[in-house]
């Protein structure tokens, strides 16, 4: 797999905000994502040698963040900053106008699906991290990234990298062996977003969705029209949506097809530590749970 070729990182320019005292510095580098399933991922490759942040927090919707102030004073600390990449984050290049952070794109080395259909048709669909087969690709980037960072610590990062592919690959397998059950003429998977395109290709379930990104404008009523006659022509059982979306256009489709509301996936964010998903690999597990759960019933 090609690897990630790391620039000589900047020190971090402001240091200690100012109402930071000697007793709480923290003078590990610090590694700065767009999105907390990025920081799960950094956090487990890296231990406890750098210090891990992201920009946006458990329940933000990442396509169109807004990045605060707040967010602009962190970044000026960040030695190194992750982001997803193929068009993910809409906000990120004007965030990095104000910070002179070094970036590496996590996605680098993924062979992108293309989105099929409405504004956004041929455009690379960004969801690749719901794969845990593409998510190794962001391993490898994130351990690539790190040695360059820290290059002192680079055989626990290559430990904990080579652990952590091998629990990807247990999940995939995992997620594989749960959605099996699911008959044949039921393996249409509905969701608000077109956010699984990654996870359908690698399970065998067909995609439909209301629209391909979340934009500004979600569920008009010529998307919820599509979606109900995909509905009604392929007799799909469950229809699901994801966390950082309203679902009002989703249960409209139920309600018009008599297909159930099958729950809430999880995609762009984790959850709180306390909440159904804390972790990058158990939002994995509840999916696919959540659709197997839905399309069996």
């Amino acid at each position: 797999m090609r690897a990630v070729a790391i620039s000589a990182v900047l020190a971090a320019s402001a240091g200690l905000s100012a109402c930071s005292t000697p007793t709480d510095r923290d003078d590990r580098p610090l590694v700065l994502t767009t999105f907390t399933v990025l920081a799960d991922m950094t956090r487990v490759i890296a231990g406890d040698h750098v210090r891990v942040e992201s920009i946006t927090k458990p329940g933000a919707e990442v396509h169109g963040y807004e990045p605060t102030p707040g967010d602009l004073r962190t970044a000026a600390d960040a030695d190194l900053v992750f982001d997803n990449g193929l068009g993910l984050e809409r906000w990120f290049e004007r965030f990095l106008t104000d910070t002179h952070a070094e970036h590496v794109v996590l996605s680098e080395g993924i062979d992108p699906i293309p989105i099929g259909e409405d504004a956004y048709a041929g455009r690379d669909n960004p969801h690749a991290w719901m794969s845990p087969l593409s998510a190794q690709i962001y391993v490898d980037n994130i351990e690539a990234a790190l040695t360059g960072l820290v290059p002192e610590h680079a055989d626990d990062f290559a430990a904990a990298a080579d652990s952590y592919r091998l629990q990807l690959r247990s999940v995939h397998d995992e997620m594989v062996d749960a959605l099996r059950a699911v008959p044949e003429d039921r393996r249409a998977l509905v969701s608000c977003e077109g956010a699984f395109s990654y996870l359908a290709r690698d399970t065998g379930l067909t995609e439909a969705y209301l629209w391909p990104v979340n934009a500004d404008r979600q569920g008009t009523p010529q998307q919820i029209a599509r979606t109900v006659d995909f509905v009604r022509d392929n007799d799909v059982p469950a229809v699901f949506c994801e966390s950082t979306v309203s679902d009002k256009a989703q249960r409209q489709v139920a309600a018009d097809t008599g297909a159930a509301f099958g729950g809430i996936l999880y995609v762009d964010s984790l959850s709180e530590p306390d909440g159904p998903v804390p972790t990058y690999l158990d939002l994995l597990r509840h999916d696919a749970r959540t659709i197997t759960t839905g399309l069996t019933r």
